[in-house]
């Protein structure tokens, strides 16, 4: 059984993702099925490893590094940052929000929030929320489990960033100039 302050947060995350996806608008043009479904497959391995102790055997099951409090304080702490930079982002995306690579109806490039200095704040907020379960859980498997969630949100950041790109052309281009892909630019 996880500690609550690993749990709650995730549980404040998917409800608030559950209740803010009602309001989003109608998709005019999405990710190919093949697209969607290869990334989701990552995305579901990464959370299974990182969430479920039954894959941890063997060298996955192990600690991979000292067990001291602070290593699962700042695991802890990384979760919440995270948590908050993803909702951050989620609310000043608004209704252009969606689950798959979507341009929506009379979509509009954000620029405000995270958005001034990320282009895929949500990306990053669950990448460091998997990283500060990673770390306050410490075993092996929630390693292998961050590095699928990285590798899926990379993914899936570059087609959007091939949609985007095509829908707003230079007005995208420029803004990739003064913004960060995970990793903010100051």
């Amino acid at each position: 059984m996880l500690p609550l302050a690993i749990t709650i947060p995730w549980i404040i995350f998917l409800v608030y993702w559950l209740v803010s996806a009602v309001k989003t608008n109608r998709a005019t043009s999405r990710e190919s099925h093949v697209s969607r479904y290869s990334i989701m497959l990552m995305l579901v391995a990464g959370y299974l490893f990182l969430f479920r102790s039954e894959v941890g055997f063997g060298l996955l099951g192990r600690h991979f590094l000292p067990r001291v409090p602070m290593v699962e304080m700042t695991g802890i702490a990384l979760l919440w940052l995270g948590l908050t930079l993803a909702i951050w982002a989620r609310y000043h995306l608004g209704q252009y929000w969606s689950a798959r690579v979507t341009i929506k109806e009379g979509h509009q490039l954000i620029r405000t929030g995270p958005y001034a200095r990320l282009r895929h704040p949500i990306y990053t907020g669950l990448v460091l929320m998997t990283a500060g379960t990673a770390l306050a859980i410490d075993r092996w498997r929630c390693v292998l489990g961050a590095a699928l969630t990285l590798a899926a949100y990379s993914l899936k950041a570059r087609k959007e960033e091939a949609m985007l790109s095509q829908q707003f052309g230079e007005a995208f281009q420029e803004h990739r100039r003064h913004t960060g892909f995970l990793i903010p630019r100051l």
